[in-house]
């Protein structure tokens, strides 16, 4: 059985995805202590054969509203926490292998009023794109998910349409299988 790392494997859309990729992979699940610092759980995992990266996290407020704790924490946890995990998984991850990171579709409508959160999500999808670049014709694959406001609990009393999770978790399953081989520096909307 395959061994995929799972980043952010304990929150709403994590727990789902887990359970759902547990029938076919090997799931390691990163906490935050090993997101800043993935060195040990990753050599002690062996080898792998991918990485799902769904941590990250969220925060409303315009540019005159956004504060510089809120600026460094959406960088920290959308761009840097993408950085320090694929930056580690990279020389190591068996070939083929997979990189399936989720960013949001605000990344590319540029939702107002989520300026840190843009931002940050926007960076993460330029990682992902240069990865693709650099691990081009190696086996290797990197692609992004942006879906819509998700359907997870936190989410159940938005008023507004939620991308299904299990479509999400189909989305990922796709992209983990060898049917996307040939799909790499995707930026894939899933819209609700």
């Amino acid at each position: 059985m395959k061994t995929l790392f799972v980043t952010g494997g304990t929150g709403g859309l994590g727990t789902f995805l887990v359970e759902r990729l547990s029938r076919d992979y090997r799931c390691v699940l990163l906490t935050r202590e090993d997101v800043a610092a993935p060195q040990k759980a990753i050599e002690k995992a062996g080898s792998f054969y991918g990485l799902v990266h769904l941590a990250g996290g969220f925060a409303l407020g315009a540019v005159s509203e956004t504060t510089a704790d809120t600026w460094t924490q959406m960088i920290d946890s959308n761009l840097t926490a993408a950085f320090n995990v694929i930056h580690e998984v990279l020389p190591k991850i068996e070939r083929p292998g997979r990189i399936v990171a989720i960013s949001s579709i605000v990344s590319i409508e540029k939702m107002k009023g989520a300026a840190a959160y843009v931002v940050s999500k926007s960076a993460l999808n330029a990682l992902i794109e240069v990865t693709a670049k650099e691990v081009a014709g190696t086996g290797i694959t990197a692609n992004a998910l942006l879906p819509d406001t998700l359907d997870t609990p936190a989410n159940q009393q938005a008023k507004v349409r939620r991308v299904p999770l299990d479509r999400v978790a189909d989305s990922i399953a796709f992209l983990l299988s060898d049917g996307a081989a040939n799909i790499n520096g995707a930026l894939i909307p899933l819209r609700a």
